[in-house]
């Protein structure tokens, strides 16, 4: 049996070697922690062009939406979104009825015409036989000619409105006008239809162009514009074979369209659609004077965080966190910086790595 004196002097040894252990870990120097070498860049003015870039979308440059021409229930839809029809293949059917039986009644009318022609041909060769013998007077003459003249208009109106309504029925089989693919549909087969109702609307692939508002503050700026690029929803920058501004203001928005034609090689793989969205840039144009004293900041060194649009300051071997105000996009010359900085301050080129433990600026 292990006696108390025993059980007091190892609880006593225990107490004494924890407090030792303590004390060598309280006298053990910290571990220092390895300095991550960030590489930074300075902050300076704008260069002396000035530049800016806008939100854009693509657009096809030929587009047409097919409405119906006459009035009836859709009776097929032959077409879905994203199908490529040719010209003259079948997009819809509208119910062919009424239309047939307004070209009934048109061979009716011309066949009603044709008989009244030829008997008012008959009157007046009748008349004519008669006035040279004498036995009718000219009045007699001219009223059997008058009626000829009439019965040959009558003719001409009865084939017209017979050619009116086999136009008519064959605008029932709705037909594409070009080659070109299905945007969209607008209407269901069981639909009625109307004349001037949009059923489909179709966009010639291979031929895009993007189109950009530009506030008419800026209008001026992008006039001026010695290089316009689109960059492309996979990233690309491209220059656009032809641009044009719209000789026109918005009255509502205050802006001007532009439109720039892409390329045929930006379009070789296919893969671009309209309603994508690009980014338009204006650059190379000759500065104002009040913007000659604006920063310009590497893309590179801004971080987003949500609503938060900041950068790492380097300050006495160390960074520091600032919210910025940006402004315009200048592409490889950096973005504007409105507010946050000043001249001459250096900024982390990775805000990642600068915002860990022990980041120091290169």
């Amino acid at each position: 049996m292990v006696s108390t004196h025993t059980l007091r002097t190892t609880a006593l040894a225990a107490m004494l070697l924890a407090a030792v252990a303590t004390s060598a870990a309280l006298a053990a120097p910290p571990v220092p922690v390895a300095a991550v070498t960030v590489p930074t860049a300075v902050v300076q003015p704008a260069s002396a062009l000035a530049g800016f870039v806008l939100d854009g979308s693509l657009q096809p440059l030929r587009q047409s939406v097919v409405a119906a021409q006459v009035g009836g229930n859709v009776l097929a839809l032959a077409v879905q979104a994203g199908d490529r029809v040719r010209a003259g293949q079948l997009l819809a059917r509208i119910d062919a009825r009424d239309a047939q039986a307004g070209l009934q009644r048109g061979d009716a009318g011309v066949a009603q015409a044709e008989a009244a022609l030829r008997n008012a041909r008959v009157q007046a060769e009748r008349s004519r036989e008669l006035r040279r013998q004498g036995f009718v007077s000219q009045a007699a003459l001219d009223v059997a000619e008058t009626q000829l003249q009439a019965a040959q208009a009558g003719l001409q109106q009865a084939q017209a409105g017979r050619t009116q309504a086999a136009l008519a029925s064959s605008f029932t089989a709705v037909a594409a006008p070009f080659d070109a693919v299905v945007l969209s549909t607008h209407v269901e087969a069981g639909d009625l239809a109307v004349p001037g109702r949009a059923l489909v609307t179709l966009y010639a692939p291979g031929a895009l162009r993007a189109v950009a508002q530009v506030p008419a503050s800026r209008a001026a700026v992008a006039a001026a514009a010695q290089q316009v690029e689109v960059q492309l929803p996979d990233g690309r920058w491209i220059v656009p074979a032809r641009r044009q501004a719209l000789p026109a203001t918005d009255a509502v928005s205050q802006t001007v369209e532009w439109r720039f034609e892409l390329p045929p090689a930006a379009l070789a793989d296919g893969a671009l659609q309209p309603g994508q969205n690009v980014r338009v840039r204006f650059s190379g144009a000759p500065q104002a004077a009040d913007a000659a004293q604006r920063l310009v900041l590497p893309a590179a060194a801004v971080l987003r965080r949500g609503e938060l649009t900041a950068v790492y300051a380097a300050q006495d071997r160390r960074f520091v966190l600032k919210a910025v105000r940006l402004g315009a996009d200048r592409g490889a010359a950096g973005i504007e910086v409105l507010a946050g900085l000043k001249a001459g301050e250096r900024v982390a080129l990775d805000p990642v790595r600068a915002g860990l433990a022990g980041a120091v600026p290169q």
